[in-house]
């Protein structure tokens, strides 16, 4: 894709995001990374088409600790050193957002790909990076920031958008976003849903899953704080016209937040490593996996169940039926439950109740990153979900609202494994079998299930995966027939 001009400051630095320094790369060994990142996501989502396209087509609700790894992962290597990992990954950015369009709850059409939108992201991206370090009590020099406007600059140009929606310098850029924040801005649902739904629901990292009452806990203690924090750290026209809640001493809680955070700064090198905490958290322990890491884990989490079952021994009310070993229920209604869980937890990628094409596009999209697929093979994929949708629809939707509701899908799961469905299995294996040898090998395979790796390949010679075994271990997984597969924290873990 070729670089367009990014603007006049790119010069200084020889180019658009093209040395090893990056100002912006090295944010990401910074812990307030993360306190920025909320609060950038969250001006990104009160834009009224970003918002609208984050609720319709993102599974940040439902599988936030997978959407936040992606969206890690995606942006290391838009600012990475090496330009053809940029413009590759860029690319693959441009194809996954033309694919969501359509119209919003006050019926205005948005589009991920509007140019307006991208900026604005961009935008949020670079003033939430400058006001991490102005919170924290460190304002960045001026130069310093005249070189990161032009890096933000180079990312808009690597994306192949033309140059004027973002201004061109960074003295005009201010005006800007301070006309964003007074115009533009709504108190979107995708916002709302943000900082009062996804902090108080966050659902448990893979880590840590075997102990979710403690979670829950730390999680009751801890959203309240995070969204106060949050808010607090929003531009003051938006808050005040947003009816945002003020609370007393909440901006000394955020800047304390932001200073406390500060201060890991001076731990010593490697101490604070987002990709390994990131890696950690959505690992998937398992004792038998080949990779060290996962069978660590997998004894952690050992030893926090037994450590849970003894708090539970001592409690008083310990004399009281554990709801983990109450009966499980029988006959339809243990059929049903089974039905309903898998529908929530792996069909509803969106979280929003209901299976619609977001759901399937989510799905696709998840494998397509995993496999880290190029044309053709990532529309192959896509056009066998969208038959199976289609498929869906014509089987299941039996009021014709052009969703599938939990009950309908409850009632009609013979109709999953169709015709589409096989298709979807079949093109998957095509393009997992990158060397065409006809089988999936120990290298592939891990590459699409590198967090749930449970077949130890890797010390015996010969070992394959046909495409037989492959197709029926998938169909018995996307019917709902099985849910001891690989496919279960591929797609069903948040």
């Amino acid at each position: 894709m070729p670089e367009q001009d990014p603007g006049p400051h790119a010069g200084a630095r020889g180019g658009p995001l093209s040395d090893s320094d990056s100002r912006f790369g090295s944010f990401f060994d910074d812990p307030l990374w993360a306190l920025a990142m909320v609060r950038a996501t969250l001006l990104e989502a009160a834009h009224p088409a970003i918002g609208a396209a984050l609720v319709e087509n993102s599974t940040f609700l439902a599988h936030p600790w997978r959407r936040l790894r992606n969206t890690f992962l995606s942006t290391k290597r838009m600012v990475g050193a090496d330009a053809a990992t940029r413009e590759r990954e860029a690319a693959r950015l441009n194809r996954l957002h033309a694919r969501m369009n359509g119209t919003d709850h006050k019926n205005r059409p948005y589009d991920a790909m509007d140019p307006g939108a991208r900026a604005w992201v961009v935008a949020t991206l670079f003033e939430s990076s400058v006001s991490m370090f102005r919170l924290s009590g460190q304002p960045l020099e001026q130069q310093f920031m005249e070189d990161l406007y032009a890096e933000f600059h180079g990312m808009l140009a690597t994306m192949g958008d033309t140059p004027g929606e973002l201004p061109p310098t960074l003295a005009q850029f201010w005006p800007y976003f301070d006309r964003m924040v007074a115009e533009e801005l709504e108190n979107t649902e995708a916002m709302r849903v943000i900082l009062y739904q996804l902090f108080a629901h966050l659902p448990a990292p893979p880590l840590l899953s075997s102990v979710p009452a403690l979670w829950a806990t730390g999680r009751a203690l801890v959203a309240p704080v995070v969204g106060v924090v949050a808010v607090a750290s929003l531009p003051e026209p938006f808050r005040r016209r947003a009816g945002l809640p003020e609370f007393p001493g909440a901006h000394t809680l955020m800047q304390g937040a932001y200073l406390a955070i500060g201060l890991t700064r001076f731990l010593p090198a490697g101490w604070v490593d987002p990709e390994n905490a990131m890696n950690l958290l959505s690992m998937v322990p398992d004792a038998e996996s080949d990779d060290p890491r996962a069978r660590t884990a997998a004894a952690l989490n050992a030893k926090m169940k037994q450590a849970a079952a003894m708090i539970r021994l001592l409690s008083p009310l310990s004399d009281r039926t554990d709801p983990g070993t109450r009966a499980a229920p029988q006959g339809a209604s243990a059929h049903r439950q089974e039905a309903d869980e898998f529908f929530r937890q792996v069909l509803d990628q969106t979280g929003n109740g209901s299976l619609d094409w977001p759901d399937l596009a989510a799905m696709a999209r998840e494998l397509a990153s995993r496999l880290d697929l190029d044309e053709p093979e990532e529309t192959r994929l896509y056009a066998a979900f969208a038959d199976w949708w289609r498929e869906l629809q014509a089987a299941l939707d039996t009021d014709g609202d052009g969703s599938i509701s939990a009950q309908e899908y409850a009632a009609g799961t013979p109709s999953l494994a169709g015709p589409a469905l096989i298709r979807v299995a079949e093109v998957l294996f095509d393009v997992t079998d990158k060397d065409g040898s006809g089988h999936i090998d120990a290298a592939e395979y891990r590459v699409l299930f590198r967090t749930a790796f449970h077949r130890d390949t890797s010390g015996t010679a010969g070992t394959t995966y046909t495409r037989s075994a492959f197709v029926k271990e998938f169909l018995a997984f996307m019917s709902g027939r099985q849910r001891t597969t690989p496919f279960d924290p591929l797609l069903a873990e948040a």
